[in-house]
């Protein structure tokens, strides 16, 4: 009788146990799929994945979509994207994930705040017009896209993107996420803006070729970096005074923030502009094409004047600023010599996000490793990519 009692125990046990769907979306429904994108999330169930076949000469998926589950979107095809025409809506919910890969849209948004948790938007290898996910409690990873123009977050990291613009917007967080803001080798033609006052930043190995960066919020207490950059404000201009960082913190906004190793070629008066003493804002090992003129700067030193070319086309900086970063050993390029001033230097290379022929491989996303091994401490490296 007890053996009974068992199996029937473990029996009910793996009755309630369900696993992820993959439903299929194909052109007028064809070989039983669904016809469109929205039915197949109305059939959907937390956890599945969505699996869109591209239609014929790109022709596009035309609805309106809400996603209000946890899915994953997916092309049915490798190495080509579906087009959806419509506006893309995410509900908000707390613990939802909603993943897209491969996808053509017009505007992606989240809905509203996020209440009792956080909503994660994930959007990988795709191509959009507009991106808003600057919501209360919402974190939001894009790596490998393309966006046309405005890329709005409150949290998050960004990778690897071809990018409008990018506006980190401050939000009342209630559920606060344990992790910071990653800026990571981007490629973003009208300026990086960090507003939010919540988390710790990284604006590392971007390339800016016509715009500068603006930090107008730090976490309070906190220390931030803006490192290996390219910024560029010869043609466009920067800041007030052309700047290529400008840093304007409100009264009671306080924090640190480390500009070193980048390649800053200056359009104006100043390259590094602190409108305040809010910021403690320390500057080494810089490079500019003209003599460095900087405005509260608390800390600087080994900030260098030299020739160097930036060529637009291929995101690279030759020149003066080879070997010309922070001899330190935590900012070691890839092989290993001192740091390059510019996007390609550091542990956070170019390379590592834009590879030189990336073919139909998978791309990283992210990598952290430690900047500095120290023998008898435990290595502890990490890192993700996405399939195409």
């Amino acid at each position: 009788m007890k053996k009974i009692v068992l199996f029937s125990a473990i029996a009910s046990l793996f009755t309630t146990i369900t696993s992820a769907a993959d439903l299929y979306v194909r052109e007028n429904g064809a070989n039983g799929a669904y016809a469109t994108v929205s039915a197949a999330i109305t059939a959907a169930t937390n956890g599945d994945r969505i699996i869109i076949k591209p239609k014929t000469a790109n022709a596009a998926y035309v609805e309106n979509i809400t996603i209000n589950k946890s899915l994953t979107f997916v092309s049915e095809t490798n190495y080509q994207k579906y087009k959806l025409q419509g506006t893309v809506v995410i509900t908000p919910l707390a613990g939802r994930v909603v993943t897209l890969h491969n996808a053509i849209a017009n505007s992606i948004t989240i809905s509203g705040a996020t209440t009792g948790g956080r909503t994660t938007l994930n959007i990988f290898n795709s191509t959009l017009s507009f991106l808003d996910a600057g919501q209360v409690n919402a974190t939001a990873n894009i790596s490998g896209c393309t966006v046309d123009s405005e890329t709005i977050i409150s949290h998050g990291r960004c990778t690897g993107n071809t990018l409008g613009s990018l506006f980190v917007t401050h939000t009342d967080d209630t559920s606060l996420a344990t992790d910071g803001v990653d800026i990571i080798a981007n490629l973003v033609s009208y300026g990086i803006t960090n507003y939010q006052r919540n988390y710790t930043f990284k604006i590392l190995n971007n390339f800016l070729p016509q715009s500068s960066i603006s930090i107008w919020g730090v976490k309070n207490g906190s220390t931030n970096e803006i490192a290996n950059n390219v910024a560029d404000t010869q043609t466009n201009g920067g800041g007030q005074y052309g700047e290529c960082i400008t840093i304007n913190l409100s009264t009671g906004n306080t924090g640190t923030i480390s500009i070193y190793n980048n390649v800053l070629a200056l359009g104006g008066d100043f390259l590094i502009y602190n409108y305040n003493t809010n910021a403690t804002v320390s500057a080494y090992y810089n490079m500019s094409q003209r003599s460095f003129a900087l405005n509260n700067v608390t800390n600087q030193g080994s900030n260098t004047s030299g020739n160097f070319t930036i060529n637009a086309n291929n995101q690279s900086v030759s020149g003066a600023n080879v070997n010309a970063g922070s001899p330190a050993v935590e900012y070691t390029d890839l092989d290993l010599t001192r740091n390059d001033a510019g996007n390609g230097g550091g542990s956070n290379s170019w390379s590592n996000y834009w590879p030189a022929d990336a073919g139909n491989r998978a791309q990283i996303n992210y990598l952290n490793v430690p900047r500095k091994i120290t023998t008898g401490t435990p290595l502890n490296v990490s890192g993700s990519g996405f399939s195409k």
